[in-house]
C-alpha cells in the first residue's frame, strides 16, 4: 500500500495568541500542511488567529511578510501584536481613531468619556462597518474573528475581556492613546462645548439649576452635561484610566 505523506511545516505561536485556536489543538506548535501556493498569513489564520492580531513572523529566524509562500520544512514563529500598538496618524492627529461593533456599546460610551474619537452605531451590520473605517481612517474594535479576517479592513484589532472594565483595559494598553476627559458627547461622539448656565436654565431642573454651575453641551446632538449623581462612578473610569496609561507610557520597570 502506497502511503502519501503531505509536505508540511512548523508554526510556533506566541502565548497570547493560543486563545485563538480550538481548545482540542490549544498548543504553541502546529504542524499545517504545506502546499508551497498558500500565504504565510493564509496558513496562520488557517490555525484561527486573524492576521490583525498577528505581530511579527519570522522564517528560518528571518523576518517574513505575511505574503510570503513559505516552503515545506519551514520554521515558521508568530509573535503577538507589540504593545503599545502604532497606528498611522493623519497630520494634526494625536490619538487613534475607533469604531466599535454593535456588541461594544458600554465600551464606546467608556472610550467616549475618556475623549476618544469613538464611533458606534447598534445597527451597523460587518460591510458598513468596514467601509467607515476605511473611509475615516478608524481602527476597527470588535470580538468577531470573521470580522477580522475580512481583507479589505484598513486596521482592526479584537478586544479581550467579558467586562467592560476589562475591555477598556485592553484598549488602553494597546494603543496607549491620548486621552481628553470629559471632552466628547457619549451619546453620540459630538464634542463637549462649554455652555453658559444663564443660556441653559430653562431646560434644567431646579435642583440641578441650584446644585451645579459648570455645563457643558454636545455640539452635535444638544445634550447637557454637568458632573451629576453619577460623577463619582464616572470620575473612577477616569482615574483608573489615566493611572493605567501612566504605567503603560512608563513601560516595565
Amino acid at each position: 500500500m502506497l502511503i502519501v505523506v503531505e509536505p508540511e511545516l512548523t508554526i510556533r505561536l506566541a502565548d497570547e495568541l493560543l486563545m485563538f485556536l480550538p481548545a482540542t489543538r490549544r498548543a504553541s506548535v502546529s504542524r499545517v500542511a504545506c502546499d508551497g501556493t498558500s500565504t504565510l498569513g493564509h496558513l496562520v489564520e488557517s490555525l484561527g488567529v486573524p492576521l490583525p492580531e498577528a505581530g511579527p513572523m519570522t522564517v528560518g529566524g528571518e523576518p517574513a511578510d505575511p505574503s510570503m509562500r513559505p516552503a515545506a520544512g519551514a520554521d515558521v514563529r508568530v509573535e503577538a501584536v507589540p504593545r503599545p500598538q502604532p497606528v498611522p496618524l493623519e497630520p494634526g492627529q494625536d490619538a487613534p481613531r475607533f469604531v466599535l461593533d454593535v456588541h461594544l456599546g458600554t465600551l464606546a460610551r467608556r472610550m467616549r468619556l475618556l475623549g476618544l474619537d469613538t464611533a458606534y452605531h447598534n445597527d451597523m451590520d460587518d460591510p458598513a462597518l468596514v467601509v467607515q473605517a476605511n473611509d475615516e481612517g478608524r481602527v476597527l474594535l470588535t470580538q468577531d474573528r470573521g470580522l477580522l479576517r475580512r481583507r479589505a479592513l484598513w486596521f482592526g484589532a479584537y478586544v479581550r475581556g467579558a467586562r467592560p472594565d476589562d475591555q477598556l483595559r485592553d484598549v488602553l494598553d494597546r494603543f496607549a492613546p491620548v486621552l481628553r476627559p470629559w471632552t466628547r458627547c457619549t451619546a453620540c461622539n459630538g464634542e463637549l462645548v462649554p455652555v453658559d448656565k444663564q443660556e441653559i436654565e430653562d431646560h434644567l431642573e431646579a435642583g440641578t439649576r441650584r446644585s451645579y454651575d459648570v455645563y457643558g453641551r454636545c455640539a452635535n446632538c444638544g445634550q447637557l452635561y454637568w458632573r451629576g449623581a453619577h460623577g463619582g462612578h464616572l470620575e473612577r473610569i477616569v482615574e483608573d484610566a489615566t493611572r493605567l496609561l501612566q504605567s503603560v507610557q512608563e513601560g516595565p520597570r
